[in-house]
């Protein structure tokens, strides 16, 4: 009998959500048994749902022009399911992709080639030993920090979130911490189980037991009391910005190193990942990971500079409000920033612009910066208008950032974007430190206009947990590599 067209397509969506539903489980043992994360082009697949799954490999099309289809990709699975592979992050699109449309088998069998791009993993131990962290305060950073952790805990997990320090202690504190981990208006519901634990003090998350401490300054905490040592400290505070008030920290026995999640002033490091990573050095023991906007434009502008050359251009970023404002017209002490920051577009500073020649030194002095605060409570813009050594074409220039984020050393930093359509609140959750919208592009001769979104909260805070590994010796490798 043959099939109407609506009937060819639901039994094609059957199969896909089908194939779907049998990765899932592979997905998840692969990253608690091994700390294996798949990826498609990029996408995470690790807890991710049957549409997700589907949605991942429909994007597929749009890098390449083909489809990559599930029932073709499914075979990579389950072969890498059975390969004795050491940690890693393993994008099986590309893998099938390249095995089946782009001949870079070269006529050999599947587990052949499989062997031949994941070699570097391939039949290794994994030698990385866990380092505990610890969450110095937890705001709006430190909480997705959290959430980001937890989604990932497993046997394999190397970095173990061991406790959050925050100033309180009154009661109903720890409930209150509690459900703002559970619960978040932007972010939406955390995705696992929270319960608290009064008797220990501590909050228990996706089989993570979490110690609440409770204190004022890092000198009145001993964690070592608690069975943490050689911790790396994540400050989320913003209080202590170079590395004489930073190395308070080390007052508390048993931390190790500390990361500030803000830019920092003096001799500290200033990171941003996928740029200047290699200035991390063991014997460093603060570092700074930069602010969500540099983050955001510096793998951009590193990829410009590289390819292009940048004589000059001024960055201006269009950032939702922060909890440094005001939400009715009252007293601050910055001009400006005293208006009601629902209500306004706040004109105001950015140091962003100056704090990229700190991971990328061949732009000292090359760009302005200003910035507006809009009434949004997340995702942000920043529009970068450049003037280029070289002439270009809006394709050219397009079809260069688009190979970029899809097989270059930035590829976890940049994403890219083709949709007509697309709005601030469609990049919340965005794991990508900046979102190059392709739409608004605009090239005239030798001068560019590049429009790039970042999720200020989310996307930084991946930047700051890939800054985490490094810190932690954590270094796994992105298979297969870009050609």
């Amino acid at each position: 009998m043959t099939l109407s067209h609506a009937e060819q397509y639901q039994k094609s969506w059957q199969e896909r959500q089908e194939y779907a539903e049998n990765m899932q489980p592979i997905i998840g043992r692969l990253y608690r048994n091994k700390g294996i994360e798949v990826v498609v082009y990029g996408r995470p697949l690790v807890n991710a749902t049957t549409i997700d799954i589907i949605k991942a490999h429909k994007s597929v099309e749009r890098f390449e022009g083909q489809k990559l289809r599930l029932r073709e990709s499914f075979p990579v699975l389950e072969a890498i399911s059975k390969m004795n592979l050491a940690p890693g992050r393993v994008d099986i699109g590309k893998l099938a992709y390249g095995f089946i449309y782009k001949n870079a088998a070269n006529g050999t069998e599947l587990e052949q080639y499989l062997a031949r791009e994941l070699a570097e993993i391939l039949d290794h131990e994994d030698q990385v030993k866990p380092v505990d962290v610890v969450l110095y305060g937890f705001g709006r950073i430190g909480r997705l920090l959290a959430r980001l952790m937890l989604e990932r805990s497993g046997p394999s997990t190397k970095l173990r979130l061991r406790a959050i320090v925050v100033r309180g202690g009154k009661k109903g504190d720890l409930e209150k911490r509690a459900s703002l981990l559970r619960r978040d208006s932007i972010h939406g519901p955390f995705n696992g189980s929270i319960t608290v634990d009064e008797e220990n003090q501590g909050i228990k998350a996706n089989g993570t037991f979490i110690k609440v401490i409770y204190a004022n300054s890092p000198e009145l905490v001993d964690y070592t009391q608690y069975g943490i040592n050689d911790a790396l400290v994540v400050d989320n505070t913003g209080i202590w910005k170079d590395d004489k008030e930073l190395s308070i920290h080390f007052n508390s026995k048993g931390a190790a190193k500390v990361l500030l999640t803000a830019p920092a002033k003096g001799e500290v490091p200033n990171i941003v990942y996928g740029v200047n990573q290699h200035m991390i050095l063991p014997e460093h023991k603060i570092v700074s990971a930069a602010s969500c906007t540099t983050n955001a434009i510096t793998p951009v502008l590193k990829a410009l500079e590289d390819e292009y050359g940048i004589r000059n251009g001024h960055v201006e970023t269009v950032h939702s409000y922060t909890n440094d404002q005001n939400l009715i017209d009252n007293f601050h002490s910055a001009e400006r920033r005293g208006r009601a920051a629902p209500l306004n577009m706040v004109l105001t500073s950015t140091g962003a612009a100056s704090a990229v020649a700190k991971a990328l030194p061949q732009l000292k002095g090359k760009l302005t910066g200003n910035a507006i605060r809009v009434p949004t409570p997340n995702v942000s813009m920043a529009i970068l208008s450049l003037n280029l050594n070289r002439e270009t074409s809006r394709d050219e220039l397009n079809a260069f950032l688009q190979r970029t984020s899809l097989f270059s050393e930035l590829q976890d930093q940049i994403d890219f974007t083709a949709s007509t359509e697309i709005v601030s609140s469609d990049l919340v959750g965005s794991r990508y430190a900046g979102v190059v919208d392709s739409q608004a592009t605009i090239v005239d001769g030798d001068r560019c206009v590049l429009y790039v979104w970042y999720d200020n909260e989310f996307g930084y805070s991946t930047q700051v947990i890939r800054v985490m590994n490094d810190m932690a010796g954590i270094k796994y490798p992105t298979l297969p590599v870009a050609r």
